[in-house]
């Protein structure tokens, strides 16, 4: 073999190495997510865009209702966690390494259902008012909204662990439950079935935050470079959102289970419509969370939510201008 061959060979298996070398080194995550609800869509078409695999990720997504998918982070059990604020302020307060590192809903946007024979706010005291798991994001909502409009959840409702949305909607129907709380647009669901909206909390414009994606400070020392090509990606997620809407639509449709086009239409719209370009954490949302939460938790009367959150990997994206590049 003369030199020009030899050359040749080892330019050959350069190359091969060095476009192999990604797809042999995709990193393996598992990330968790609590509630099939738009809220938590940002994961599901981040996933369905194959923009993970793109920044050389392996991510497996799983559904762990409600307050699993925080005892399953700290447990270790998965690496990051799309969750409220609330679920995962309430171990932090209590110690647990929990950090929230982007901010996909700042606000809450449940609306109120109650059954027809409920016809005002003040009918409602005394009657059976549903949530997912106690300590869970809609129960803490709930005990959230209650107070705004007045009640003590503790003495003046009766409150009841009934399950995810599409339960407490059968329950509803049912005469099991007299009201709960959903987010759009199950409740236009409620409506046709001859319920009322009592309260609309997107109407409030209440700071509050609500879903965002979670990780433990020991996972970014460790490994920060996989944290930053996670970033990245859901960054990257929320503008295919914005651009592709069947892509959107197929992600919506697999894990809402939605098949009218009308429900995928109005998800898509609510999703749109909530869905930031940057995805801050609030600090203001944090400290409704605390204050929520004060009663039951006596440190968050005094809790920063500066330890709450961590953006440099956020920051980094949007100081170079990479986040304004993706919508040029």
């Amino acid at each position: 073999m003369n030199f020009s061959d030899r050359t040749l060979v080892v330019l050959v298996l350069t190359l091969a190495l060095t476009f192999t070398a990604p797809a042999l080194a995709a990193d393996k995550l598992r990330i968790g997510y609590g509630a099939p609800s738009v809220a938590m869509s940002v994961l599901w078409i981040t996933k369905e865009g194959k923009l993970f695999e793109k920044n050389g990720l392996e991510v497996e997504v799983l559904y762990l209702e409600s307050a699993l998918v925080q005892r399953a982070l700290i447990a270790g059990n998965i690496d990051y966690g799309e969750m409220t604020g609330s679920l995962m302020a309430a171990p932090k307060l209590q110690g647990a390494d929990l950090v929230m590192i982007a901010g996909f809903l700042n606000q809450l946007i449940y609306r109120l259902v109650g059954r027809p024979e409920i016809k005002t706010i003040a009918d409602l005291k005394g009657k059976r008012v549903a949530v997912s798991r106690f300590g869970a994001g809609a129960d803490r909502a709930t005990r959230f909204l209650l107070t705004k409009l007045g009640f003590n959840p503790e003495k003046d409702v009766v409150l009841v662990q009934v399950g995810g949305a599409p339960t407490r909607l059968a329950a509803l129907a049912a005469n099991s439950i007299d009201a709960t709380i959903v987010e759009p647009p199950d409740h236009k669901k409620a409506q046709e079935a001859g319920m009322r909206v009592l309260a609309n909390m997107e109407e409030m414009g209440i700071p509050f935050q609500h879903t965002g994606l979670v990780t433990t400070r020991a996972h970014l020392a460790k490994s920060p470079d996989i944290a930053r090509r996670v970033m990245k990606s859901f960054v990257e997620g929320i503008q295919l959102a914005t651009v592709n809407v069947e892509v959107a639509k197929r992600a919506l449709r697999k894990h809402m289970r939605l098949q009218q086009e009308r429900d995928l239409d109005d998800a898509y719209q609510i999703l749109r419509g909530f869905m930031p370009r940057k995805p801050y954490p609030t600090l203001d949302g944090f400290k409704m969370v605390f204050a929520e939460l004060a009663e039951q938790i006596p440190t968050a009367k005094t809790a920063d939510p500066k330890d709450f959150v961590d953006t440099r990997f956020l920051e980094e994206f949007d100081r170079s201008g990479y986040i304004d590049g993706l919508y040029r």
